[in-house]
């Protein structure tokens, strides 16, 4: 499949891209969740400059970013834990 050509508007400026069909829909959607959190963070914070939007939405992402990894660690080992508890058990159970 060849590549489409969109553009994505961020702080009233177009961006040109080309991206696979794929990832089209994807792209849009996070322009308009964009879109949403600047407005957000101008009504909350009272921000008026695009530019401080952009750096405190980039800041709050990826903050968010981190602690969900955190999260996704802690839950692996957990899972990790219990699969070797559960494969231990399993090892000991005779089949007849």
């Amino acid at each position: 499949m060849s590549d489409l050509s969109i553009k994505i508007r961020i702080a009233d400026r177009d961006y040109p891209m080309k991206v696979s069909p794929q990832d089209e829909e994807r792209l849009r959607l996070a322009g308009r969740l964009l879109s949403e959190r600047m407005k957000e963070f101008r009504d909350q914070y009272g921000i008026q400059d695009k530019q401080d939007l952009l750096a405190m939405i980039a800041l709050s992402t990826m903050a968010d970013r981190l602690k969900v990894s955190t999260e996704k660690d802690g839950t692996d080992a957990a899972l990790t834990e219990r699969l070797a508890r559960l494969d231990e058990l399993l090892s000991g159970t005779v089949l007849v």
